[in-house]
């Protein structure tokens, strides 16, 4: 059983930073892609960033600039550094971590997701 499990979430002002972490565990061959996740209230869950195994690194448009993504493979671990935070940034962010089971199947795992809740 693999599970994924995400920590850092909080409350903060506007303008301010956290720090997401999260770490695979279980029966895992190698993670290809990591990637943080968020839902508002009423809306449909969406990309934040993801990186690969390699380092290569996604951003959805409103993220680019202020949040960075980064890996630490030894640790089947991820974290998501959260910079001059907005208001519009408050949802609840889920941790995905697409891995290897053996040489050629892959599978998902989706942690139970941190709240962010940045205030005005």
């Amino acid at each position: 059983q693999v599970q994924v499990v995400e920590s850092g979430g909080g409350l903060v002002q506007a303008g301010g930073s956290l720090r997401l972490s999260c770490a695979a565990s279980g029966n895992i061959f190698s993670i290809n892609v990591m990637g943080w996740y968020r839902q508002a209230p009423g809306k449909q869950r969406e990309l934040v960033a993801a990186i690969t195994s390699g380092g290569i690194t996604n951003y959805a448009d409103s993220v680019k600039g202020r949040f960075t993504i980064s890996r630490n493979n030894a640790k089947n671990a991820v974290y998501l550094q959260m910079n001059s935070l907005k208001p519009e940034d408050t949802a609840v962010y889920y941790c995905n971590a697409e891995y290897y089971v053996d040489s050629y199947s892959l599978d998902n795992v989706w942690g139970q997701g941190t709240q962010v809740t940045v205030s005005s």
